[in-house]
């Protein structure tokens, strides 16, 4: 799936990435609302990655999606 079509089903996506990356929160995950680089800021906030880490995993997830 490619970015806008994540944000357009975000709501049935959201639990895939709870389950990926369990330190989110709901409340991380409606703020993120799909957006790619939100979810690039939360996962290096709450998982202290790199930028460049957390961009690769977010990658990784929109493509086994």
């Amino acid at each position: 799936m490619n970015s806008d079509q994540v944000k357009g089903n975000w709501k049935q996506v959201k639990g895939e990435a709870q389950k990926r990356w369990g330190k989110l929160t709901d409340d991380d995950l409606d703020v993120v609302d799909g957006e790619y680089e939100r979810l690039v800021g939360v996962l290096q906030e709450r998982h202290g990655m790199a930028r460049e880490e957390a961009k690769k995993e977010v990658d990784d997830f929109y493509g086994t999606l």
